[in-house]
């Protein structure tokens, strides 16, 4: 099992993209929301960090934002074997 700092980590790394997009783009978690079937107070929870999401949520993100999942994954992430716990 993955140890709670890294799965916090890959979490916030996730975030800090969707901030990135987010600006790049030039929307607000309104419009976003408009685009999706997601609440724009929730998207700041995602992008802040706080929030564990579905891959329904990643869907919803994904066509509220109007890209491609690998643009949401697109950064570093470097899983090590001690990461994990058994």
């Amino acid at each position: 099992m993955l140890d709670e700092e890294t799965k916090k980590e890959f979490i916030l790394k996730f975030a800090n993209q969707l901030s990135k997009i987010k600006k790049e783009k030039k929307l607000s978690f309104r419009k976003i929301a408009d685009n999706c079937d997601l609440d724009a107070s929730f998207i700041s929870k995602i992008e802040k960090g706080t929030e564990n999401i579905t891959l329904e949520t990643i869907l919803n993100l994904m066509y509220g934002l109007n890209v491609k999942p690998k643009e949401l994954f697109d950064f570093d992430f470097d899983l090590r074997q001690d990461d994990i716990r058994n």
